[in-house]
């Protein structure tokens, strides 16, 4: 029986939180981050940290599966 890596599922969480993430980031108002963040899109920036450490845990995970 073979045992399901932690780093499949939890990367493929990472990616689509940061996709989500990232998305609504462009998607909104630039005016917002203007007002509420120093005119930086907080949202874009975590987004995409979070889709790659998705992307890198679905690495670690196939090349586990490979060895």
């Amino acid at each position: 029986m073979e045992q399901l890596d932690v780093r499949l599922p939890m990367g493929l969480l990472f990616l689509c939180l940061g996709v989500i993430l990232a998305g609504y980031g462009l998607a909104a108002d630039p005016a917002i981050y203007a007002r509420h963040s120093l005119g930086h899109n907080v949202n874009v920036t975590w987004g995409t940290v979070f889709a790659l450490f998705g992307l890198l845990m679905l690495w670690l995970a196939r090349r586990a599966r490979k060895h």
